[in-house]
């Protein structure tokens, strides 16, 4: 009997062995995730008592194991470590971060580690490998299981079904479209999610689904596959086969893909997976997280890099009028561009597509119109700097001679283009252009980009991102809504970091007049909310989308965006809801500015300034809807804002915007 009884006791004690539990906590002890070391590995997520996430299983299939990474895992050891520090952020919405997390480090017996790090605004999880050899990834395993069916509001995959697999084809896509606020229950099963997508919870909460540090590895997707309210990972199979093709010529288009997803180092870390946490709205358009887990800098000095705004072309359809010569892809354009910028305090203009001849993807083939050196020494005597658009085959192919030779021409960055993919050697891409563009002192706006997830701190160098459904759009969609994605994007893609909204519009439209037209285009929404998404919009490379000619009849507009800055000391989320309005100050040097957009209801918001730091104006200048921007969305106030009692009321129109300089 004392056999059996001794018997079964080594059982119980092997079974608690096995299912262990471990707890980790956010420094304010609000958040807690919980790790599960069972037949799963499993993690879940609580703020106070909402349930963030429910038991979700995490794991990687890799070919040197048989058995997957997270599945039957023995724990070898346990470490926890506590880190309070101050982090520099060059280029940034603030030029330091405070960054605290508790860390805890899962130690498995096949050499593998998972880390998790619980901050105050979320949760994030990482796997690290510690083998010698190259190995490969088959898959990954990335649940996000949800106790209810709660809302969600994702971006889905913006392709058309073809004859094939469509969750294939949905991985070659320009990661542009606007919101759907759906039930998780009732997502489209065969559409694949591109991050950040955003989910309500109890309690008036949200999470943010992302991810961090992603290099040398395929984005992630989300899907929920089987209808129910669970969210599963999906990546981009390893390009088996590419060929050149495309957009004029100026991307590679794969074939046929690996069955794995990512041929990799064995001894490595692999892309954070994020969960970003809000009691409130407002705090969401505010979020550090993705920047803080990105890797520490890796250009040694930053002192030439120079954000700042630039003269577009291509938006406007080089529509500039009252000269003496033909408008177009020619150098009478771009030095009246020169111009225009160097009159304003403009830094750079940048020459779109077409200076380079269509279709042959060669960045020394100039079409004859252009003459680069003949422009740079132009823009350089007016203080401009130039900046080129690039398509991805074509910089790609030549990478190293082409940085070299346009930065020894003069040139200031490039503005690339077309990858719309985020597999592993297109992500690989990102990295080893972001690195040699660093050596020859050039910096880069990517387009046709998937989300950020952190490179412009390892690379300062890459000032911007597209990957939003963004102004362009108003030259060909008269379906969308960009007025209500306009008051979404802050609290889903900005949490990823900085966009190319390319704001600026001079003809402005209430809805009830808004009409796409590809060659003389026009936005959503009144004169103010352009200027104020100078502010509202985190973009340290900013655009301005209009003609010359129509900004030089604006003069009083122009004067305010040619002045505003591009990054910040300091960024103070005040007030917001998402898919309704925002409101923002952001402090430079010693100037604060504060904007604030609607969607198309009108309302009155007042503005509670005592929150700013040292903030002691008793009045500023404020550009402000006119009392018939209802009616003519240009319609605008030019005045002094009078502060009373800390407080700053301002009404916006449908659609509208506010902006205020103390």
């Amino acid at each position: 009997m004392k056999k059996l009884i001794l018997f079964a006791l080594l059982l119980l004690t092997a079974s608690a062995f096995a299912q262990k539990q471990y707890t980790l906590q956010s420094p304010d002890g609000r958040i807690t995730v919980t790790v599960e070391a069972g037949e799963q590995l499993t993690y879940s997520v609580m703020h106070g008592n909402t349930c963030v996430l429910a038991p979700s299983a995490i794991g990687m299939t890799v070919d040197h194991y048989r058995t997957p990474l997270g599945t039957n895992p023995v724990v070898k050891n346990a470490k926890t470590r506590t880190v309070d520090q101050i982090v520099q952020a060059p280029f940034y919405k603030r030029a330091e971060i405070k960054e605290r997390y508790e860390e805890l480090t899962l130690s498995f017996k096949s050499n593998y580690k998972v880390v998790f790090r619980a901050y105050d605004e979320g949760v994030a999880y990482r796997f690290v490998t510690d083998l010698k050899k190259e190995i490969i990834i088959e898959n990954e395993t990335a649940d996000f299981n949800f106790d209810e069916d709660y809302m969600a509001w994702i971006p889905y995959v913006n392709a058309r079904k073809n004859e094939g697999n469509f969750i294939q084809q949905q991985f070659f896509n320009s990661f542009e479209n606007t919101y759907t606020r759906t039930p998780l229950s009732q997502m489209e099963t065969d559409r694949l999610v591109f991050l950040p997508a955003m989910v309500e919870l109890k309690d008036g909460k949200k999470v943010v689904v992302t991810e961090a540090d992603l290099e040398d590895y395929p984005g992630l997707y989300i899907r929920n596959s089987l209808g129910l309210k669970n969210l599963h990972a999906y990546h981009a199979g390893y390009p088996k086969t590419e060929e050149q093709g495309g957009h004029n010529n100026l991307q590679y288009v794969v074939k046929e893909r690996e069955r794995f997803i990512a041929k990799v180092n064995g001894k490595r870390t692999f892309p954070w997976r994020c969960l970003i946490i809000s009691e409130n709205d407002k705090d969401l358009a505010d979020s550090d997280l993705v920047y803080l887990l990105a890797s520490p800098i890796r250009v040694e000095d930053v002192s030439w890099i120079q954000p700042g705004k630039v003269a577009w072309d291509w938006w406007n359809a080089w529509n500039i009028y009252g000269v003496d010569f033909k408008a177009g892809i020619n150098n009478d354009t771009y030095k009246y561009y020169i111009d225009f910028a160097s009159q304003y305090g403009i830094e750079y203009v940048i020459l779109d597509e077409g200076w380079a001849v269509n279709k042959q993807a060669d960045l020394f083939q100039v079409v004859p119109e252009i003459d680069l050196q003949e422009l740079v020494n132009y823009g350089k005597e007016r203080n401009v700097g130039l900046v080129l658009w690039a398509g991805y085959a074509a910089i790609d192919k030549d990478m190293e001679r082409v940085c070299q030779h346009y930065s020894e021409m003069g040139i200031r960055g490039f503005k690339v283009d077309f990858m719309d993919r985020d597999d592993q050697k297109v992500v690989d891409f990102y990295y080893r252009m972001a690195a040699t563009a660093a050596k020859y002192h050039l910096f880069v706006d990517f387009h046709g980009a998937y989300k950020p997830t952190g490179l412009s701190r390892t690379y300062p160098n890459v000032l911007n991102y597209e990957g939003v459904y963004g102004l362009e759009q108003a030259k060909w969609d008269n379906e969308s809504d960009l007025v209500t994605n306009e008051v979404t994007i802050p609290f889903i893609r900005m949490v990823a970091g900085p966009v190319d909204y390319t704001q600026g519009a001079m003809k402005n439209a209430q809805k009830h007049n808004f009409a796409a037209i590809y060659t003389e285009p026009m936005s959503q929404g009144t004169r103010c909310r352009q200027l104020a998404e100078y502010v509202i919009f985190e973009s340290p490379f900013n655009m301005l989308c209009d003609s010359p000619s129509n900004y030089l009849k604006e003069d009083e507009c122009t004067q305010f965006i040619a002045n505003a800055p591009t990054t910040w000391d300091e960024t103070i989320v005040l007030d917001g809801k998402v898919g309704e309005y925002l409101v923002i100050a952001r402090r430079k040097d010693f100037r604060w500015y504060i904007g604030a957009i609607t969607n198309w209801e009108e309302r009155d918001i007042k503005i509670d300034l005592s929150v700013l730091p040292n903030f002691g104006a008793k009045s500023g200048h404020i550009f402000r809807d006119g009392p018939n921007a209802n009616r003519v969305a240009k319609d605008y106030v030019s005045e002094t804002a009078q502060v009373m009692d800390n407080q700053l009321k301002v009404h916006l129109a449908k659609g509208g915007g506010m902006v205020v300089v103390f």
